[in-house]
């Protein structure tokens, strides 16, 4: 299993991850249910009205965290807008509950890539563990 798919893996199964991006000198940190592979880059997804979608225009670098079975993930890079329908279409398959509130080419429907990505999956009983993608 590559990394991508180790921590695309990691977040599904977790069910909800936090995803924080910075609004001028503030953090901000909200909950997120998308994480999806394409292309061979970590994707997720939000709408471009959402204040997350300007944080992240104004400050693309992001960090996400997810925990499971007593065990934590911390991803880090910077949020990549796709603009491609192909991406977006991609993302809205694998989730098809969305379908109900984005449509692909809808002028609202963000789909990201995580340029730089890192992730440190750690844990009390074990040493923490890196990876890059």
């Amino acid at each position: 299993m590559s990394n991508i798919e180790r921590v695309c893996t990691f977040l599904k199964e977790a069910g909800t991850y936090y995803l924080a991006t910075v609004e001028g000198d503030q953090p901000r940190v909200r909950p997120f249910g998308t994480a999806h592979v394409f292309e061979g880059k970590l994707y997720f997804q939000t709408g471009l009205v959402k204040d997350v979608a300007k944080q992240m225009a104004a400050n693309p670098k992001v960090e996400i965290c997810a925990f499971k079975d007593g065990v934590w993930v911390r991803v880090s890079g910077e949020a990549v807008l796709d603009e491609r329908i192909e991406a977006q279409e991609s993302m809205l398959e694998a989730y098809p509950s969305l379908s109900r509130m984005y449509k692909p080419g809808d002028g609202n429907t963000a789909v990201y890539w995580l340029k730089n990505g890192r992730a440190v999956f750690a844990s009390f009983t074990a040493a923490p563990e890196e990876l890059e993608f």
